[in-house]
């Protein structure tokens, strides 16, 4: 845990008492903070009660004497309106302020030259984050991982000499983080995403663009309009700009010429890493996420030596197309995470013959937009609630089948993919739909695939099951 020492002696409301909030409600108390905690759900009041932490209801305070709010990441800020908890901070005139703000600042006071990444963009940030982390575990370096990525900030180490940070960082954590200052801070891309609660394009762009406006060196992502207006913005304020990208031939930064990654200086380009060996890095938008981490990790002073190893090392990030097993020229790759059509296209455009298992609770749109991928698939097994209708957008295109359930289709494809004959093939778990209709979340849909995959006769498995 982090000792939020920073609050020490002042009065604290805090709003919103899920994981990352409990953790938050205990760091500030651990640190000498007059905690006052509420939430929506009872169970999440009586959660924190039994915790130690004094609840009760912030419309009952005496907000003059509150020095700060403190919202979890899910409690709107300002769009479509207010909680009415920011609200009364603005009409007291009391700071909002949300976890991350607090680890900046105890960083700030305790160690700040410690090196701190921040990752945040619309897709690929999981990957990256924990591609950086993985590079600096791999070189020996005392390395904390969390922030959006699934561990709250404040549950890590406290700041100290030698330590690296690498936090990933939502756009709703951004915007509840004023001073946020890392060593190297990224921004991969930007695409119309979460505008319920920013309320245009543009918003959401001004909030992103926060992060690498306060950075030491800015990563920035320069293969759409959006980004490379902010690196250019950034760069103009006297920032030092490393941009990257995924398609274009760059004079200085990081690029991709296919699965090569090149570092260019004043014009002059070399190869700094190659992908294409690597299983878990398939694909142009990581070659984009390979490119952050690349030019993160040199920010902080890792030498290319050690990317490159860690690079090759990377086991990819869980349920996000991760290999998960090896039958003579079948992969099967666990891509649970995909959880819409926009999601499922990295995937799909990183093999070149799939045996395909969709479906589940399926987004508005359904696969319409995929259809330039329907020549790789070799046959679709369909699954879930979606499953009548992905089977009418397939129509002739693909074959496949309503396999009902997960085991199943793992069954089926497995059995046809070992028919195939023509090559490498790969069996995909790429729902392009959510899980609520036969799993809890991705994560569980992700782990039934893994153990539905290990289950099967001469599979060599890549993970534990």
């Amino acid at each position: 845990m982090i000792p939020v020492t920073t609050f020490k002696g002042k009065s604290v409301a805090l709003f919103g008492l899920g994981g990352s909030g409990l953790a938050t409600a205990l760091a500030l108390a651990a640190g000498g903070a007059d905690v006052i905690a509420w939430d929506d759900s009872p169970a999440s009041v009586e959660n924190a009660s039994a915790a130690g932490i004094r609840t009760g209801d912030l419309r009952n305070l005496d907000w003059k004497t509150v020095d700060a709010l403190v919202l979890s990441p899910g409690v709107p800020l300002t769009h479509p309106k207010p909680h009415w908890s920011a609200d009364l901070a603005h009409a007291a005139g009391a700071e909002i302020v949300g976890d991350v703000e607090l680890f900046v600042r105890e960083r700030r006071a305790h160690a700040p030259d410690c090196p701190f990444i921040a990752i945040t963009g619309t897709n690929g940030k999981s990957t990256t984050t924990a591609l950086i982390a993985h590079i600096l575990k791999a070189s020996g370096r005392d390395t904390q991982l969390g922030g959006n990525i699934g561990t709250a900030v404040l549950t890590l180490d406290p700041p100290k000499a030698g330590r690296f940070y690498v936090v990933e960082c939502s756009s709703y954590q951004i915007d509840l983080a004023p001073t946020l200052n890392p060593s190297a801070g990224i921004l991969i891309n930007l695409t119309p995403d979460h505008l319920d609660r920013h309320g245009s394009m543009q918003h959401y762009a001004d909030v992103k663009e926060r992060l690498v406006a306060g950075s030491g060196t800015a990563i920035v992502g320069v293969d759409d309009t959006y980004c490379e207006m902010i690196a250019d913005r950034v760069e103009r304020a006297g920032t030092k700009v490393v941009r990257i990208s995924k398609r274009n031939v760059l004079a200085d930064g990081v690029y991709a010429d296919g699965a090569c990654l090149l570092l260019a200086e004043g014009g002059a380009s070399r190869q700094i890493a190659d992908l294409s060996p690597i299983q878990t890095l398939r694909g142009s938008h990581n070659a984009q996420n390979a490119a952050a981490a690349v030019a993160s990790c040199l920010a902080v002073g890792v030498s290319e030596d050690e990317i490159r190893a860690g690079l090759a090392s990377f086991p990819g990030l869980k349920h996000r197309m991760q290999p998960v097993g090896r039958k003579g020229e079948t992969l099967f790759v666990n891509d649970s995470k995909a959880t819409n059509a926009d999601a499922a296209a990295p995937a799909l455009s990183s093999f070149e013959r799939i045996y395909w298992i969709a479906g589940g609770v399926p987004k508005e749109g359904g696969i319409s937009t995929l259809d330039g991928f329907f020549p790789k698939i070799a046959k679709a097994y369909l699954i879930g609630e979606a499953a009548p209708a992905f089977a009418a957008t397939l129509g002739d295109a693909v074959p496949f089948e309503i396999s009902g359930t997960l085991e199943r289709a793992v069954e089926d494809a497995a059995a046809d993919a070992g028919k195939d004959g023509s090559g490498p093939v790969a069996v995909l778990l790429s729902p392009a739909c959510a899980s609520f209709d036969q799993y809890k979340n991705f994560e569980v849909r992700g782990d039934a695939f893994v153990k539905h995959v290990a289950a099967l006769p001469g599979v060599s498995m890549l993970v534990e099951a």
